[in-house]
């Protein structure tokens, strides 16, 4: 058969979609693991799920060159400051999955030492639910993650906006050392 594409063809797409197709495969994660499930986070890079395959074998140990926090484990109230520190600190655009259920809800742990969810200090692109979530599931997060970033606007993007919100509304709702419970 004769080669059906001249030679030198081009390829025609939006810059929106080159650039986004650039940024997926580009995620370099932070980690912050605080508890069991930084054991599972661990276990990403093993040859079983190899994140390597989707861009994001480099953990970084420095927040200035990250741009994906993995929150993996409880928060406590002392801890929280640091979390959003790191936060702040990193690239932009920058994104962060909540890994399991403590960083997610506080998980069986409803006290006042830990905080009911770690989008109560930064905003949360993917929850992972699980206690502790398996590094399959992990790389499925990821792979979730790619999908938002792949489908995010180059210009025009209301993704601050929603970020914002969300902050906003994060710092409205009632504090865990007022929150009454069930019985009260």
């Amino acid at each position: 058969m004769a080669n059906e594409h001249p030679e030198g063809s081009i390829i025609l797409d939006t810059v929106e979609n080159v650039v986004g197709y650039l940024k997926q495969y580009s995620v370099w994660p932070t980690t912050f693991g605080l508890a069991c499930c930084a054991i599972e986070m661990m276990a990403i890079v093993s040859p079983d799920t190899d994140i390597s395959r989707f861009g994001g074998e480099r953990f970084s140990a420095t927040p200035r060159q990250a741009d994906l926090m993995i929150v993996a484990g409880r928060v406590s109230q002392k801890m929280a400051p640091v979390v959003r520190q790191v936060y702040d600190q990193m690239a932009e655009p920058k994104w962060v999955i909540s890994m399991g259920a403590c960083a997610s809800s506080g998980g069986m742990f409803n006290n006042y030492a830990i905080v009911q969810g770690v989008d109560h200090i930064v905003p949360v692109d993917v929850y992972l639910p699980g206690c502790p979530p398996r590094p399959q599931m992990l790389l499925n997060a990821v792979i979730t993650l790619h999908q938002q970033i792949k489908g995010e606007h180059l210009f025009g993007s209301t993704r601050k906006a929603a970020a914002r919100a969300a902050e906003e509304a994060a710092l409205k709702a009632v504090p865990t050392h007022e929150m009454k419970g069930l019985l009260a």
